[in-house]
């Protein structure tokens, strides 16, 4: 059974906020109910409003927005309202009772270049997964019917799935002119006949940001320098990465050497320009930052 993490992120408008979920909420479109009679189909916007200080929910891909009225401030009610949908979530209960139809979902896929030659990301016009996955194998694949598929190619190596893309590194024995056509059109068929992504039972590379940042490595018990470089690693390097079709995980901190140790995943594992993005960017960037407390960045691929 999925369970269900949430992040309360906030938006340009101060009335609304997203509580963002590791997991998919809804497939085919986006939902807006005003009140609690238009949100008949959806059991969780219902009782949402049952807080007299929601006055319209949005429900979309891996998230819920809840516009409040002026009675409260959102500082005072985001984390009860977080801990409701952890709870209803991981309840089981329905989100939004959607019709069962034939009609494909409509998707567009296009290919991106990456930094790395071996890779290619695979961009879709919606989200199709609330957390990154990366399979190395068939195996690994087990819970990814869409990366189990990939793999049936013998070009493909491994598969990177976050957000809204797919990344795809090849062995050599291919080029990418004979291959991103087919790629493409798998994966966009793929998503758009409703198929699901990944399984209940997939594990994904790293859990809810703002509760796990480390990949399991429990906030707690790292010191504050740690803290900081995650900080940094979160808001300044990984979009950046993210945009490549890659990703970057903090992993240690020696502070005898002040070596800061990362993995590298997806289009940036591997990738011949990655140590020159290591050097002149993140250990740039974390040197200027930090001061004399960081001495070098050392990366490993994932």
């Amino acid at each position: 059974m999925k369970e269900y993490n949430i992040t309360v992120v906030k938006t340009k408008n101060p009335a609304i906020l997203k509580f963002e979920s590791n997991h998919m909420l809804v497939k085919r479109q986006n939902y807006e109910f005003k009140n609690i009679d238009e949100a008949k189909n959806s059991p969780l916007a219902q009782q949402l409003f049952y807080l007299p200080f929601i006055k319209t929910v949005y429900i979309s891909g891996n998230f819920v927005g809840m516009e409040r009225y002026d009675i409260v401030e959102w500082e005072d009610v985001k984390d009860e309202v977080a801990q409701q949908l952890v709870e209803y979530l991981n309840a089981g209960e329905p989100v939004v009772i959607e019709a069962e139809t034939d009609k494909p979902i409509a998707v567009t896929v296009y290919a991106e270049v990456t930094p790395n030659p071996a890779t290619m990301k695979f961009v879709a016009s919606k989200k199709i997964v609330g957390s990154m996955f990366e399979f190395k194998n068939i195996d690994e694949a087990k819970d990814s019917p869409l990366a189990t598929q990939l793999f049936q190619f013998p070009f493909v190596k491994q598969v990177f799935i976050d957000d809204n893309y797919v990344s795809v590194t090849k062995y050599e024995v291919a080029e990418w002119d004979d291959i991103t056509m087919e790629l493409r059109e798998l994966i966009r068929n793929f998503i758009a006949e409703g198929r699901d992504i990944v399984t209940t039972n997939a594990e994904p590379i790293q859990g809810n940001q703002a509760a796990d940042p480390t990949q399991n490595i429990i906030q707690d018990e790292l010191d504050d320098t740690s803290l900081e470089i995650i900080d940094i690693l979160e808001e300044y390097v990984k979009p950046a990465v993210a945009s490549d079709g890659g990703n970057i995980l903090f992993k240690s901190y020696e502070p005898n050497s002040r070596t800061v140790n990362v993995i590298l995943q997806g289009a940036c594992s591997g990738c011949p320009s990655s140590t020159y993005t290591l050097k002149n960017g993140i250990e740039t960037m974390l040197k200027n930052m930090m001061g004399d407390r960081v001495n070098e960045v050392v990366a490993l691929n994932g």
